[in-house]
């Protein structure tokens, strides 16, 4: 996922809980499916931002020489203003780009076909 290229607000805005879950037909599966949508971003966005900040590692053990680097802040900046990991799973959900299953009304369904 691209969540530099998002179209998910910045701020938090209000929603009609009807069009959240009008595809699973019960809300709090919707918030469930969110939830950990929302999850599974945050460990991506702090895994690129690991891998980038970690560049800039010191690795001296002096306490004393604590310096500041452009680059690192303005990439610290870049993350800070990206919209947070909720708000991009709500937008996926809404778009329609996040699948799902439920493991329950699977196994509903393969005890159905058995028995028939």
């Amino acid at each position: 996922m691209d969540y530099k290229k998002s179209k998910a607000p910045v701020n938090t805005i209000t929603r009609n809980i009807m069009d959240l879950c009008k595809d699973t037909g019960n809300i709090y599966e919707s918030v469930v499916i969110i939830g950990k949508r929302a999850n599974q971003i945050a460990v991506e966005i702090k895994s690129d931002l690991s891998k980038k900040l970690a560049e800039f590692a010191s690795y001296n053990d002096s306490l004393e020489e604590v310096f500041e680097n452009r680059e690192q802040i303005e990439i610290s900046r870049y993350y800070e203003r990206l919209p947070k990991p909720s708000l991009l799973a709500t937008q996926e959900f809404i778009e329609g780009n996040i699948y799902w299953r439920d493991p329950s009304k699977d196994n509903e369904d393969n005890q159905q076909q058995e028995e028939a």
